[in-house]
């Protein structure tokens, strides 16, 4: 999202002038609602303008106060980059939490990533349908890895981050 853009090393972030704020929002294992939707209103009330959200299952017990959450932010004006999962499924017929709004309707703030191989297809891993509003370079992308390294990722997670990034160059114009 905001790799430095003019060292000449590495690779080249997306968006100049931008703040990061890292939540740990998944611990080991699955994501818990509750933990997710207090990192959603902690970010809104600390002054996130992008969420960037590479969670999401296909069981939510608690959905209700993640929907809350998302609500909640975009009354704040918050804007929620989402992750559409990596298992090659049609999410207009599979439940992908929070991905397909909840009964109340589509979430304002949302936007619904899925990943783009190489040859920018949609890639076999990667969620589809009318639920996902974009797709990205999700696959092979050049990232940043611990102790000062560069590497490749792929994922619908890499999407969303390349959205962001995208986003948040928007908006600092």
């Amino acid at each position: 999202i905001a790799a430095n853009r003019d060292n000449e090393k590495g690779i080249d972030g997306i968006a100049d002038n931008v703040r990061i704020m890292v939540l740990k929002a998944v611990p080991a294992g699955d994501e818990r609602d509750k933990d997710i939707a207090l990192a959603i209103r902690y970010a809104a009330d600390n002054g996130a303008q992008i969420i960037n959200a590479s969670f999401g299952k296909y069981l939510s017990p608690h959905k209700k106060w993640v929907a809350a959450a998302i609500r909640y932010a975009a009354k704040k004006g918050v804007l929620i980059i989402h992750a559409a999962g990596n298992k090659g499924l049609n999410l207009d017929t599979v439940s992908h939490y929070p991905s397909n709004g909840d009964e109340d309707g589509i979430y304002p703030n949302m936007i619904t990533v899925g990943a783009l191989n190489t040859k920018l297809e949609v890639a076999p891993f990667s969620n589809y349908g009318s639920k996902v509003d974009i797709f990205a370079s999700g696959e092979k992308v050049p990232v940043t890895i611990s102790n000062n390294r560069y590497g490749q990722a792929q994922g619908s997670s890499i999407s969303a981050a390349v959205v962001t990034g995208m986003a948040a160059r928007m908006l600092s114009e």
